[in-house]
């Protein structure tokens, strides 16, 4: 049995003298990663209301992934960092010409939000739900700056998550012309539905990952997608669903 512990205590940049201790354990082939999700750097603003809240975050996923025949889609976290935090790049907001805040929850238009481009994140692209949950939606320029080596997150399935700037190019672009139908307009990023995938346009496949050294990696990216939003190994039941439910709380942007 092979067990590894790390604890970090980490002094938050929030005013007060809280520390956040993150731990990561790597046994019996799991790695688990608990925090209180509160990050070390300034948070907000965003609505009013919306304020960071202590969590109870446990994530476990394989410690010694493989790429299987399936790829995974619509989990709801795609990683945790090693600070962390939860990626959560996409969103459960539609476009809803009917509301005042131009979308909602209900899924007809087909025109899902993305959260870079149609919600309120702040310096570090990151803002909370509707639990106080912080989660990134895009790359915190703080964390990254800080990396001792490319390590950023570990993905829901396992595989590491790095940051290399530049020196990797997500293979998504943004449509031409105009949407037909929704919301209408330029495809500008607003939404998810704006992008493509064009294998070939950067050094990414689809899931943002590719083969490195003999073993596959997932990379954040400081264009569309971000982060990985599907999966090659087996994904870990802790990043499904929302923490506590099937349904995750709305995001406050």
């Amino acid at each position: 049995m092979k067990t590894l512990v790390t604890t970090l205590a980490l002094t938050l940049l929030t005013g007060s003298a809280v520390q956040a201790h993150i731990t990561m354990v790597v046994e019996n082939d799991q790695r688990c990663i608990t925090s209180d999700g509160v990050p070390e750097h300034e948070t907000g603003p965003w609505r009013e209301g919306a304020t960071v809240e202590e969590q109870d975050h446990a994530f476990c996923m394989d410690a010694t992934p493989e790429i299987t025949d399936t790829v995974t889609r619509n989990v709801h976290v795609s990683g945790i960092t090693m600070t962390g935090i939860p990626l959560r790049p996409g969103t459960a907001e539609y476009y809803d010409g009917s509301t005042e805040r131009g979308y909602s929850r209900d899924r007809a238009s087909g025109w899902n939000v993305e959260g870079m481009g149609g919600l309120i994140m702040d310096a570090q692209s990151g803002h909370v739900d509707g639990s106080g949950m912080y989660h990134y939606h895009g790359i915190p320029s703080e964390v990254v700056s800080d990396l001792d080596d490319a390590l950023f997150a570990y993905a829901a399935d396992g595989f590491e998550i790095r940051y290399v700037g530049d020196q990797m190019q997500s293979s998504w672009q943004l449509k031409s012309g105009e949407r037909e139908s929704g919301p209408g307009g330029a495809h500008d990023g607003t939404y998810v539905q704006d992008y493509e995938f064009v294998e070939g346009s950067g050094t990414l496949d689809e899931c943002n990952g590719t083969m490195l050294d003999g073993e596959y990696v997932y990379f954040a990216t400081d264009t569309f997608p971000f982060f990985p939003r599907c999966f090659k190994g087996t994904v870990s039941s802790d990043f499904i669903g929302g923490r506590g439910g099937p349904t995750p709380p709305p995001d406050n942007g």
